[in-house]
């Protein structure tokens, strides 16, 4: 292996298909979109090439920072419930007998085997007025009228009202932890199963319940993978555009919606490049901050 490593020439051969596809289908667009995030928009939208500063200057109006905040609001949302479901079912799955774990992740992975859209449409089946969330209700509903006209109260409920579950924000915070929950499980996973359970052990036996073991044991030596999973989840949810364009109404637009109506409906590529590369600089300040963290947290423990 260590022979393998120090020639340079083979290594250099297997890289270079990975970098050619790297440069041609991102380095090179990303860029193009970049040059575009300083021009400008034409009467008929052609895109004018000027060094301007204006489509950024616009990204910051209040209208655009609250479609932002919303969509930050949103993905944090999703992100907390993604933390609060997806730790009890990483931690049942990596202390779940070994010959069970395998499945439990199939059963974790599953979804990503079909189509988002299609996945999202189902959803819509199921929370629309005449879905099947709102069949369920009204057989609820008529069974206990039927109840009550029975003991003589008469029909006290009155005609069912389907509930308004589809096309608002909670419709799409629904759809995002439905589709980005395994983004949490996964590094919450990969953490737990590397955890040394000799730590946990101590633990109990130097007299900590449960509880206290996991609070105070368990998730200090697993921040890296829950900070890993907070920013996957978080980052992916900010920039979401199918889930609230199908999922949510007129007050549900994020930040992708934003971006996707100035290149299609708009024309307006210039603008639309500006927004993303807003949301992309904050990306990488998040990583930067969390590579930091780790970075300063490691050589404290290296010290201690």
């Amino acid at each position: 292996m260590e022979e393998w490593r120090k020639n340079k020439k083979s290594f250099a051969v297997f890289m270079i298909p990975a970098t050619a596809w790297l440069v041609l289908f991102f380095t090179i667009p990303i860029g193009i979109l970049w040059i575009y995030s300083f021009g400008e928009r034409g009467p008929q939208g052609q895109t004018y090439l000027a060094f301007s500063f204006e489509n950024y200057a616009r990204a910051v109006e209040w209208i655009h920072l609250g479609i932002l905040w919303k969509s930050m609001w949103m993905a944090g949302v999703t992100t907390v419930v993604c933390i609060l479901l997806g730790f009890p079912l990483a931690l049942g799955i990596a202390f779940a007998p070994q010959k069970y774990k395998n499945p439990l992740l199939l059963l974790i992975i599953i979804p990503f085997w079909t189509n988002l859209l299609i996945r999202t449409y189902a959803w819509i089946a199921v929370l629309r007025s005449k879905g099947f969330l709102n069949f369920g209700l009204e057989w609820l509903h008529d069974k206990m009228d039927y109840a009550l006209t029975t003991v003589g109260l008469g029909s006290a409920l009155g005609a069912f009202e389907p509930v308004q579950f589809l096309y608002n924000q909670q419709a799409v915070i629904v759809g995002l932890v439905y589709v980005y929950l395994p983004f949490m499980i996964l590094p919450l996973y990969a953490s737990l199963e590397k955890l040394d359970k000799r730590y946990l052990e101590a633990s109990l036996d130097l007299g900590a319940g449960h509880w206290r073991t996991l609070f105070s044991v368990t998730v200090p030596l697993i921040s890296p993978g829950i900070a890993s999973g907070v920013i996957l989840t978080f980052i992916l949810a900010l920039g979401s555009y199918l889930t609230p364009n199908l999922l949510g109404g007129t007050d549900s637009m994020m930040i992708g919606n934003l971006i996707a109506h100035e290149f299609m409906a708009a024309r307006d590529w210039p603008f639309g490049s500006a927004l993303s590369f807003l949301l992309m600089y904050g990306a990488f300040l998040a990583i930067w901050l969390k590579s930091t963290i780790e970075t300063r947290a490691a050589a404290q423990r290296e010290r201690s």
